[in-house]
């Protein structure tokens, strides 16, 4: 079964709703990152973590 683009659009706005207005151009910013870079290291817990908790879990 295929389908107009029509009967897509209705479809989608049927499923999503209205779509929000986009963003003008001049409305837009510039995002600047202060926090310094995540690097794997900073993920998950430290070895200290993972061998105090590792006979609870076995």
């Amino acid at each position: 079964m295929e389908f107009t683009d029509n009967e897509l659009a209705f479809l989608r706005y049927a499923r999503f709703g209205e779509l929000p207005k986009p963003v003008r151009p001049e409305d837009r910013v510039e995002l600047e990152e202060t926090d310094a870079p995540r690097t794997w290291l900073d993920v998950g817990p430290s070895r200290e973590e993972m061998q105090a908790t590792r006979p609870m879990y076995g």
